[in-house]
This record gives C-alpha cells, structure tokens and sequence, in this order.
C-alpha cells in the first residue's frame, strides 16, 4: 500500500499554493508516496475577499478534518498573521477535536510551511506557534533542519524558509516565490516523504 503525504494549507493570495505544488511534487517523487493537496475551508465572506482583493480560489478540494485520519503523514502550510498561522487554519484545526479524542493523529510525522509579508513577520515564530497544534495531537514535528544544504546559506538573495521549514515573501503581494524557495519547497517534500515512508514500513 501507497504511503499517503497530505500538503493541507490555506492561501489567500496563492504564495502559499505555489509552495503547496512544489511539496508536492517533492513528495512525489518518492518512490511508493502517493502526495495529494488539500486546502482548508475559507471562513472570510466573498465580499470581504472581494475588498482584500483576493483571487478566486483553485479547484484543490477542500478537506474535511476527518479525512486527516487517512493519511501517513503531512505538511501543513499557510500564511502569516502577526506571527502565528492565519486563522482559516486555526479554524480547521479546532475542529479536529474528535481525532484528539481518540488520538488518530499520534506518531504520525508533520512538516510546516509558511509566508509572510517581511524578513520580520514570523518566519520562524510562525512554524514555532504552530508546533503546539501537533504536540497535542501527538504528532511528530518534522523540521528540515539544514538538510536543505548550501540554500539554507544563501546571502546574497532575499530567501524566505528556515530549519523550521519552507517559505516565502509575499511583500506587497506582488513577490512570488523565487526559483530557490521553489527549490527548498521541492526539498521538504521529498524529506518528509522519505521519514513518513520509514515510519510506515518500521510500523
């Protein structure tokens, strides 16, 4: 049986999708994963969207938080509010109270992704909030460290992501991520995807 990868997120502007493809990709390219998207319900009405300029959203089905129990393993990816995860997601994850109840979700291994709109906006405050919602879960936080490689050090241009896990800029909005962020996007998939299908096989 096929390990299966969920990259669940929540985009507003689409930052955080393009990450989301890239992850899956990754995880894709593991032999044996079977990667699949998900984004999370929007709580924000159309007119409210409409003013905050925000596209229509892709055609990426929407999960239920039941259906998180079916997977071996995830990414979770979303943007920046003041530091923590945006609240569409929060929202998602407060409603997994039937699977904390019975632990459908322990030991299995959890990644996160990101973007803010500067340098400062939480690149890694973001990730570190956000570990909360996994440890009561008994989900096992998986970091990419600085397998990422020579990336990780890169000086010279703006790159978002940290050890924490893949990211991007937003800026103004009109930032999209850049051809190294897509790299280390691609990088995390893969990583994840590898231990998930370690854990599954030992299991």
């Amino acid at each position: 049986m096929a390990t299966k990868v969920y990259i669940v997120y929540y985009s507003m502007y689409g930052h955080v999708e393009k990450l989301a493809e890239q992850i899956k990709k990754g995880a894709s390219s593991v032999e044996g994963v079977e990667a699949k998207l998900w984004q999370v319900p929007e709580t924000l009405p159309e007119e409210v969207l409409t003013k905050m300029s925000a596209p229509p959203k892709s055609d990426v089905p929407i999960l239920t938080p039941g259906e998180l129990a079916e997977a071996d393993g995830f990414v979770f990816g979303f943007p920046t509010r003041f530091g923590m995860m945006a609240a569409q997601f929060k929202a998602f994850l407060d409603a997994t109270g039937g699977l904390w109840r019975t632990q459908q979700l322990a030991g299995k291994p959890a990644g996160i992704f990101y973007s803010t709109g500067s340098q400062g906006g939480g690149q890694e405050t973001t990730a570190l909030t956000a570990i909360t919602q996994l440890v009561h879960h008994g989900m096992i936080f998986v970091p990419i460290g600085y397998t990422f490689g020579a990336g990780m050090f890169e000086m010279e241009k703006v790159k978002g992501g940290s050890p924490y896990g893949a990211g991007t800029f937003a800026g103004d909005g009109s930032r999209q991520p850049t051809e190294l962020e897509l790299e280390q996007a691609f990088h995390q998939g893969k990583y994840i995807a590898a231990i998930t299908k370690k854990l599954k096989e030992a299991a």
